[in-house]
């Protein structure tokens, strides 16, 4: 079920208020679900049943995205905020040192709390921080085309295209593989999403200084990569493997950017892998 949670969270100017929308269900050992930018815990739908199966699964609207309202004055969206923020409503939850996997910022998100030893696994999917400079303007370069299109297109139109697979590949092409599997009304809603995030501008500028470069040696850690990625190119994740040698790298045919719903049972295996 959906919800949401307001977590007291420090800054330097005192306590902050931050809300955040979530969905838990399922049972066993927690799993934190983190999507990427732009988009909203929505983008698990295809792969949360599977999951819930075996786990306790909570997606999560990350702070200005979805259903989650942007952080108050004070706090920045950055790794740096966003990353303790996560651990605190973690602990708001009752959730202990839980699994994560991501995707693109959630992966990146997720790498972070691998370590920070937050988590007791990691499965990034298509994580950012593993790009040259020249991918990383290539990656934001499409990234704020994407929101331009969905902010001036009136929603009559998004409406419109939704309804054939020709339309919903206008839509999602760049993120989705098979963009013709995703159903028009989640185009709709992924559309619109994007369009209206609040926390998109700040959080695609914290990033063009972003670079993960750390190792992660005492956890397990999966790195799953779309072979028909068109945002960030494959090549990334034997980086990735390079930065953290200890890492699974798996390669996810067929799939795009977002492969949840490319392939939902590939990935829900790779996940539950990945977090056993």
């Amino acid at each position: 079920m959906s919800d949401t949670v307001t977590v007291n969270f420090p800054s330097p100017r005192g306590p902050k208020a931050v809300t955040v929308s979530y969905a838990r269900v399922g049972h066993g050992e927690p799993l934190l679900l983190l999507h990427g930018i732009g988009h909203h815990r929505q983008a698990w739908d295809p792969v949360i049943p599977i999951l819930a199966a075996e786990r306790d699964v909570i997606a999560v609207d990350l702070p200005g995205f979805g259903a989650s309202p942007a952080l108050p004055d004070g706090l920045t969206h950055d790794l740096s905020t966003v990353v303790p923020l996560l651990g605190a409503l973690c602990d708001e939850l009752g959730i202990e040192r839980p699994h994560v996997a991501g995707n693109s910022l959630g992966g990146l998100l997720a790498l972070e709390l691998g370590r920070e030893k937050l988590v007791r696994s990691v499965t990034a999917l298509s994580p950012a921080g593993f790009w040259s400079p020249v991918e990383r303007r290539y990656a934001f370069g499409l990234l704020i085309a994407m929101r331009q299109t969905a902010r001036r297109m009136p929603l009559p139109v998004i409406e419109r295209l939704s309804r054939s697979v020709a339309g919903r590949t206008v839509l999602t092409s760049t993120i989705y593989a098979r963009p013709g599997r995703r159903s028009p009304e989640a185009v709709v809603a992924e559309t619109l999403a994007l369009a209206h995030a609040e926390g998109f501008s700040e959080t695609l500028r914290a990033g063009t200084s972003v670079q993960f470069t750390d190792d992660i040696p005492t956890l397990p850690v999966t790195v799953a990569w779309g072979s028909r990625d068109r945002l960030l190119i494959r090549r990334q994740g034997v980086r990735a493997k390079q930065i953290i040698p200890r890492a699974r790298l798996v390669r996810l045919p067929g799939c795009g950017h977002v492969p949840m719903n490319d392939d939902p049972a590939l990935v829900a295996r790779v996940i539950l892998d990945g977090s056993r």
